[in-house]
């Protein structure tokens, strides 16, 4: 049976375990609330073609309004979810959502470097904020989004989704009950082949590059199976259509040491598709591919399979954000998860700029 405390740092759903970090608590909503307003800032992809529809699947939370500069799109939200005038805005007069009531969570859906801005702004107007990931492209950033939050009484939630799904959830048990004993290897791969030739993952100045958009998928993949956070790395980067990549990698790959002794060869490119996780176990082994998809992640181990059905991913990461948020306890992956990734993302950077190995 567990106390109190350990409750709160574990929460068993669909037979795999969710671990809380246990430093980070959360403050309380201003008004209790059974379910949830959240105004997306961003209606590119990612908000169009998943988020605003597992909105429509959420038992916590429901879309409540949007943030756009463009007019037709603010038009078509407006008729497809019957969402109300005052409840849309532009970036010009974003500010003014802290006199709305509707809308208890702000989530940035922008190319990375507007993450910080859109942080700031919306906690300096009072509300929670939801951030897709990468979370920023410094660590200063990072550090600046958290203490705003902190000083507005807010809360920051990165938009790990992995993190809410039970399959990844049964890997970091098996890793943290040492079930197979102790970590000894771990190999990750994330990746897909981009066509497109203008978009900000191929634009440095909007916070592109491959290591911090598929790139954190393979870094988590190591730091999640191991439970520890890397205190070394290598890296390499490269590209094969430097036409298009012309600010930023396409292709990185890198090493990563653990304080136990544990290592990693990960790999992420926008050239290459690929998503599995192997981990190798003084006593055993796992395999997971795909191990970061939207759906479908799925795996085996030396004693048994990790297949646990998942009607959709970002509903039930939005859902357990916001049950966090209504009862006050804690996020599964804070503003310092986040931070922890930026962290090795700038030693990687570093590494694969200036050759051997960076110490984090």
């Amino acid at each position: 049976m567990l106390n109190r405390r350990e409750a709160l740092k574990s929460l068993v759903i669909g037979g795999a375990t969710t671990f809380f970090s246990p430093n980070v608590l959360l403050a309380s909503t201003a008004k209790k609330k059974d379910k949830l307003g959240i105004a997306l800032v961003g209606l590119g992809y990612y908000s169009t073609d998943l988020l605003a529809p597992a909105l429509q699947m959420t038992e916590k939370c429901y879309l409540a309004g949007i943030v756009t500069g463009t007019p037709e799109k603010a038009e078509k939200w407006k008729q497809k979810y019957n969402i109300p005038d005052k409840n849309i805005y532009n970036y010009q007069n974003f500010d003014t959502i802290a006199n709305n009531p509707d809308i208890d969570i702000v989530y940035i859906v922008l190319p990375p470097s507007m993450h910080k801005e859109y942080v700031i702004r919306a906690a300096k107007a009072g509300k929670h904020v939801f951030c897709e990931k990468p979370m920023a492209p410094s660590v200063n950033d990072c550090l600046a989004m958290i203490k705003v939050c902190k000083d507005n009484k807010v809360n920051l939630a990165i938009g790990y989704r992995c993190q809410h799904d039970p399959n990844t959830q049964e890997y970091m048990r098996i890793g943290k009950e040492k079930m197979y004993g102790k970590v000894r290897m771990v190999s990750c791969g994330a990746g897909y082949f981009d066509a497109r030739t203008t978009h900000w993952k191929q634009n440095k100045a909007l916070g592109g590059g491959v290591m911090g958009d598929m790139g954190v998928y393979a870094l988590q993949g190591a730091r999640l199976a191991t439970g520890e956070e890397p205190i070394a790395v290598t890296a390499q980067s490269s590209t094969t259509r430097p036409e298009i990549y012309k600010e930023v990698e396409e292709t990185m790959m890198f090493q990563l040491q653990f304080p136990s002794g544990a290592l990693a060869a990960c790999h992420t490119s926008f050239g290459i598709n690929m998503n599995y996780l192997q981990v190798n176990y003084e006593k055993g082994w796992l395999k997971m591919e795909p191990f970061s998809g939207y759906s479908g992640n799925k795996g085996s181990h030396s004693n048994g399979i990790i297949e646990f059905p998942l009607k959709n991913q970002q509903a039930r990461q939005m859902d357990e954000d916001c049950l966090a948020l209504i009862n006050s306890t804690q996020l599964i992956a804070p503003g310092e998860e986040g931070l922890r990734d930026i962290r090795v993302v700038e030693a990687i950077y570093q590494a694969a700029k200036n050759g051997g190995t960076v110490k984090i």
